[in-house]
């Protein structure tokens, strides 16, 4: 298995674990209510369902780092990373100053897998 695979893994579970910090932030420091999300919006099941998506991206993305042929998962894990840092700006400034810390650091994370991904020669 090659070395690239396993540095673009090791970054999606670094992001998918930079996520999860922030919510468990966001639930100690009080910055959220239950059953709703920013600015106070009443989730619904949909809502979740959709949420549970979007949080499964780093999960799905290690599994295809192991698992994809070579070219497809250089360009998934390029084309991934850029829409997730598109998505990411659209909340953007968050609440807290930890929360924008932690995505300006989720952001270091989506570069270097499209810098790791744009070089690497199978």
């Amino acid at each position: 298995m090659s070395d690239t695979r396993i540095v673009l893994s090791g970054l999606w579970v670094a992001l998918m674990l930079t996520y999860l910090l922030g919510d468990v932030l966001r639930i100690f420091a009080g910055d959220f209510e239950p059953g709703k999300l920013a600015r106070g919006f009443q989730a619904t099941q949909a809502t979740w369902l959709l949420i549970a998506v979007i949080m499964l991206i780093p999960i799905v993305m290690v599994v295809l780092n192991l698992t994809l042929a070579y070219p497809a998962i250089r360009w998934a894990n390029i084309i991934v990373a850029i829409l997730v840092v598109v998505f990411n700006l659209f909340g953007l400034p968050y609440k807290g100053a930890y929360d924008n810390f932690l995505i300006i650091v989720s952001f270091v994370f989506n570069a270097l897998t499209v810098w790791y991904a744009w070089n690497w020669v199978a």
